[in-house]
């Protein structure tokens, strides 16, 4: 099978030679493993099933201002702290529930369809997602605060609900192009969820969050391709939800969280899920060989009858040994 056929038919819930997997990495944590392999493109060497393009905003580096960068939207973030990749977000762009003159900036479209063609000229026999970061819960944060953001869920619901409207319609225009190309799926970035429930619970997600995805998962559904959502944390109780709009995949699995092997049994053949090698628990602490023998009980479980993309669950990041980095690595390349 090639690579691009294992993830399809483990997003179909069908099994598969070898389990499909991806490994991602944080700047630092990729760093470390150039040092520890004395190659700068190990990366391209891992076997990774999926490759793609990812537009979050795309910031860029203010001159004169080392370690700030500012996005497409006029968000200004600040990486001098411990977040080397994201970063921190400067000040607020409404620090008010007041949408009067706030307006989203143009789509960055020559851009984005140079890196869509780039990514595709250079997908191989991978599965192809154009990912969108920031897509929603996220992107309105990033405006507001997310403490502010949670409040006006409940004192300014008009106000939450234009603000998500924007963004939505913003994302519908991003995933348009996107969809002119031939990828096989589309990724949308958003966490919600914290180590117990949702950030901002069911009912308020139900309200605010659930109506804007069933838009952006239609539009993709509708094509023919697959859909792809990134939550850290634990967000089980929204799978239902999730389910009923057109998800295919959850990523990340954190087996942290929940019992793996019940959240199997229960939406097997409904809902597949990416991760399950977990970046909190596991992969900073186990030796080598204690991660390998760990990480292949959770293969066993959540591959049972397709329906799992192995890999990290979260990009890896920097306080993980390269000893058990390479182990994962050589787990997922001897299967």
């Amino acid at each position: 099978m090639t690579r691009r056929e294992r993830v399809i038919a483990a997003l179909n819930h069908k099994k598969t030679d070898i389990v499909p997997y991806n490994i991602g990495f944080t700047q630092q944590a990729h760093d470390k493993m150039v040092k520890y392999y004395n190659d700068k493109n190990f990366a391209s060497k891992i076997g990774n099933h999926i490759s793609g393009c990812y537009y979050s905003g795309n910031p860029v580096p203010i001159p004169g201002m080392d370690g700030y960068f500012k996005d497409d939207f006029g968000v200004v973030w600040n990486r001098n702290g411990a977040d080397k990749d994201i970063g921190i977000v400067e000040k607020l762009l409404l620090p008010e529930p007041e949408l009067k003159g706030f307006e989203l900036p143009q789509i960055p479209e020559e851009s984005l369809r140079h890196d869509c063609i780039t990514a595709i000229s250079n997908a191989g026999d991978t599965f192809k997602i154009a990912s969108l970061g920031f897509s929603l819960f996220e992107r309105a944060w990033t405006f507001t605060g997310m403490e502010n953001l949670l409040a006006y869920m409940i004192t300014d619901p008009e106000f939450v609900t234009a603000l998500l409207d924007k963004i939505t319609d913003f994302n519908l225009k991003v995933i348009k192009i996107f969809l002119d190309y031939d990828f096989d799926g589309i990724y949308f970035g958003d966490d919600w969820g914290q180590q117990q429930g949702l950030i901002m619970g069911p009912v308020l997600w139900r309200k605010y969050i659930k109506p804007q995805l069933a838009k952006m998962y239609s539009s993709v559904k509708e094509s023919g391709r697959y859909v792809a959502q990134h939550s850290c944390g634990d967000i089980q109780e929204i799978y239902p939800d999730l389910v009923e709009i057109g998800l295919d995949a959850h990523q990340t699995f954190q087996p942290e969280l929940f019992d793996i092997t019940s959240i199997k049994r229960q939406y097997k053949g409904k809902l597949a899920f990416w991760g399950g090698i977990s970046t909190q628990r596991l992969m900073p602490f186990e030796t080598p060989q204690g991660l390998k023998i760990k990480a292949k009980e959770i293969i066993d479980i959540v591959s049972d009858g397709g329906g799992f993309i192995a890999g990290p669950t979260h990009d890896i990041p920097g306080d993980v040994p390269a000893e058990n980095i390479a182990a994962l690595i050589e787990l997922f390349q001897n299967q």
